[in-house]
């Protein structure tokens, strides 16, 4: 029996894969949702397939995001990262990520975790939302209208509300698999 999924996910299995483990699955680790947020910094303009093949490569090239080395790049490790193949060799999303990484950083020193600063929008519980058809899920929302805007005024590049409603969707702040997909029901318990 085939799985009925999201409308989005088409049949690459690093695709499936993503959308079954783990696209909406509620994150509360802080090194995780660090690093869904620089790949949601380098999917900008990009397509989330470009970014999930090249997943391992950004482990490998900004040392598993591990965001306490990442606010300490200087500018010849930036050069070098701008010349990795393996990357999106974009300049400014280089830069962005650790300047983010810095401000990832700031915000758990105030919060205790960045995982309390993100989740405290939510209350700490995922929006189960209801949508039927792809059509109906929004690319953007009042909310991650309000977290862009705090987020960049804490310091960080690269988080339109866009980026920032995709972070909340791949982390289960909001469960937008639609209600035909076997993981709404999976991911509403």
């Amino acid at each position: 029996m085939n799985k009925k999924r999201c409308a989005w996910v088409g049949e690459d299995p690093l695709y499936i894969a993503y959308h079954d483990q783990e696209w909406g699955v509620p994150v509360y680790d802080d090194a995780t949702l660090f690093e869904f947020l620089i790949l949601e910094t380098f999917q900008a303009g990009l397509s989330w397939i470009t970014i999930l093949r090249k997943r391992e490569n950004f482990r490998r090239a900004l040392d598993n995001f591990d965001y306490h080395k990442i606010a300490l790049y200087d500018e010849h490790k930036q050069h070098e990262l701008a010349q990795d193949a393996g990357i999106i060799r974009n300049k400014l999303k280089i830069k962005a990520t650790v300047s983010n990484a810095k401000a990832f950083i700031k915000i758990q020193e105030e919060f205790g975790s960045f995982s309390n600063y993100i989740w405290g929008f939510v209350k700490g519980k995922p929006i189960q939302n209801q949508w039927i058809t792809l059509d109906e899920v929004p690319a953007n929302t009042a909310l991650s209208d309000k977290i862009s805007k705090d987020l960049k005024q804490r310091g960080f590049k690269f988080v339109g509300s866009t980026i920032v409603y995709a972070h909340m969707q791949a982390t289960g702040m909001v469960n937008d698999h639609t209600t035909n997909c076997f993981r709404h029901r999976d991911l509403q318990k």
